[in-house]
């Protein structure tokens, strides 16, 4: 079984990650852009059951109807991102992974709302605002 391990910047938060992912995402939402202050944020999607926290207790807020943001509360990293409507996933900021280079995003989400001198140069699908193919992001 593949293991990824991550954890917040002052350490306190530890977690891992463990199988497949369900997909790995670019999102250009404004409310993503704000949780983290960049211009563009990276999840990385998982199931619920595939995420134990091995140590710390992460602290969680409500960032807008039926959407949950969680960080370390001692360092202020920004760890994952949690909605309604998909109550059985955990969609994890890629940079909080100890090895982040091992997972390639598929798509790109919101990029109607991305910032207008940002633009990648990669060849992935680009959806104006979110889409789902199987299973898929729309943090």
């Amino acid at each position: 079984m593949n293991i990824a391990t991550g954890r917040c910047l002052c350490g306190a938060i530890q977690f891992e990650a463990r199988g497949k992912p369900l997909w790995v995402a670019y999102c250009h939402c404004h409310s993503c852009r704000r949780s983290t202050g960049a211009p563009v944020t990276t999840f990385v999607g998982y199931l619920r059951s595939q995420i134990h926290y091995t140590s710390g207790e992460r602290k969680t807020y409500n960032s807008s109807p039926g959407v949950r943001r969680s960080f370390c509360p001692d360092c202020g990293t920004p760890l994952c991102y949690e909605a309604d409507w998909c109550a059985d996933e955990i969609h994890l900021y890629i940079s909080t992974l100890d090895a982040p280079e091992h997972f390639t995003p598929q798509l790109h989400v919101h990029r109607a709302e991305r910032i207008a001198w940002l633009e990648l140069d990669d060849s992935l699908p680009r959806y104006e605002s979110f889409s789902r193919p199987s299973q898929g992001p729309e943090p």
